[in-house]
């Protein structure tokens, strides 16, 4: 049975026999005029018009004088038809660049190639390029998985995602809809007058989230510097600055283990917008989710893990309190760790050294969002949850603060942003003794951001979402959700076996 290593052989065999030739196995330039399905759409308008189409070699069958290849492009995928004495080169080879019919064995499934010719069906009506000049682009030396092989391997899928992607089109078709996710939000903050403002992503200290941040080292500086884990405090600099509505889109690092909602690095988006409050927030955000889904998915209707969701209908309003009361008796805004930790265990919740009033009403507060089909907001959150969220103006035990609950998760945050330096100051001083005790994932105090707010910031609404959003309406798990999930690094023994020379 044929090895890797024999089909590699080969190939490189078959690449010194086309130099020979004086083919050029990886030339540095293409020409297309349509891509694949074009041809396929508009074929009654391209029938026996000459087409240059381009892509990677699905198959290859071999009839005496006849042969049949099947190129894909990103945009589908047609059958070349080549018939021996129809080449317009065949004649005189010369030091062509074409590859001749009788050449077409030196050719693999992987390969690219280039085709021109007409458009035609053949006598079984299929659509199809009658090849008359066939340039090789570029010689593939592994053979693809094909899919009746399968390729379901997880730990070799998300390894070789490149592979991944050619075998299961599915999994490429995920990330056109990934990008179609992250384009809607940029359309339609665009469209609301937001500026997309980039922010740095090393900090002298970071903040906007309870993560544990990587640290790295810059050497020109000879500082340490932390990767953010948010884009709040930077983006809310601009609102001191003068900015009134802006947003940064981009990748944020949280030194966290792995989960199927969760990944220590992701792509997330934050908005700030001057003189809104958490109300208008609120509507901006449920028109914007809508506005999203439909451009990505094609439907505000979803089924996720067994919950059917309907994106269309009104939102609810649940109260923090009141739904932590009603579900363990607790009042949050005076009871004990003891209270919570009894609590914690009689549903069967982890109880951590660590945890502390908030952590623990936090983990009973997920026990019930993970059967809330949604769309809800959850609202009137305790102030000692949320330490850089605004009081509401009425009653300070709680902040202005507005979560989506969507397919058991929440799919956001918003505030009405704190703009009291002073009140600021304080909760970044707790929040600082709380990491001196021990707990990393506690905020750093960030005086350049109180220093901010003294030269004065207007009122503010913010709000921020990750690709999470997109993993869940999506139906995958967050590393199925990114191209290239981190992984440790590995090198096959028949890579190994391959490249006997290199120090791998």
């Amino acid at each position: 049975m044929a090895t890797l290593k024999d089909f590699r052989d080969e190939r490189l065999r078959k690449i010194e026999e086309l130099r020979e030739l004086g083919i050029n196995p990886y030339p540095s330039t293409a020409t297309r005029t349509h891509n694949i399905q074009q041809v396929i759409d508009e074929f009654a308008k391209l029938e026996n018009k000459d087409v240059t189409i381009v892509g990677r070699i699905m198959s290859i069958r071999k009839f005496g004088k006849l042969a049949f290849i099947v190129i894909r492009d990103m945009s589908g995928q047609v059958q070349l038809f080549i018939r021996s004495g129809e080449s317009s080169q065949e004649a005189d080879r010369g030091n062509s660049e074409l590859i001749m019919p009788n050449e077409i064995p030196l050719l693999d499934t992987g390969d690219f190639v280039e085709c021109s010719g007409p458009v035609i069906k053949t006598q079984t009506g299929e659509i199809s390029v009658s090849c008359r000049k066939l340039r090789l682009l570029s010689k593939a030396l592994r053979p693809m998985p094909s899919t009746q092989e399968g390729f379901t391997d997880k730990e070799q899928r998300l390894r070789r995602r490149y592979v991944d992607m050619n075998v299961n089109l599915d999994v490429r078709e995920r990330f056109v809809r990934r990008s179609k996710f992250w384009q809607a939000t940029r359309d339609f903050l665009n469209n609301a007058g937001f500026l997309e403002i980039n922010i740095p992503v090393l900090e002298h200290t970071t903040g906007g989230a309870d993560a544990n941040p990587f640290v790295t080292h810059m050497d020109a500086l000879d500082h340490d510097f932390y990767l953010r884990i948010s884009h709040e405090l930077p983006l809310k600099r601009l609102i001191g600055a003068g900015f009134e509505k802006v947003y940064d889109l981009g990748p944020r690092f949280r030194n966290e283990n792995y989960s199927d909602e969760h990944l220590p690095e992701h792509v997330a988006m934050e908005w700030y917008w001057a003189y809104a409050d958490w109300a208008m927030g609120m509507k901006f955000m449920e028109d914007m989710y809508k506005y999203v889904l439909q451009e990505t998915f094609g439907t505000l209707q979803f089924n996720v893990n067994g919950m059917n969701i309907d994106m269309s209908k009104k939102w609810e309003q649940w109260d923090y309190a009141d739904v932590i009361k009603k579900h363990y008796a607790i009042d949050v805004f005076d009871c004990t760790l003891a209270q919570v930790q009894a609590a914690l265990k009689k549903h069967k919740l982890e109880v951590e050294k660590t945890d502390s009033i908030p952590r623990g009403i936090d983990k009973l507060w997920k026990n019930i969002r993970k059967d809330v089909a949604g769309p809800v907001w959850l609202i009137n959150t305790p102030t000692f949850i949320s330490p850089l969220s605004k009081t509401d103006d009425k009653n300070p035990n709680f902040v202005q603060r507005f979560q989506p609950v969507i397919a058991g998760s929440e799919l956001g945050n918003g505030f009405s942003e704190l703009n009291d330096p002073v009140d600021q100051l304080n909760r970044f001083v707790e929040q600082q003794g709380m990491r001196d005790s021990g707990d990393d994932e506690a905020m750093m105090l960030d005086i350049d951001y109180v220093e901010m707010l003294e030269y004065g910031m207007p009122p503010a609404c913010g709000w921020g979402y990750s690709e999470r959003v997109f993993w869940i309406f999506e139906g995958v798990t967050a590393r199925e959700g990114v191209p290239f999930p981190q992984l440790r690094s590995e090198v096959d023994e028949v890579t190994k076996s391959i490249y006997t020379d290199v120090q791998l």
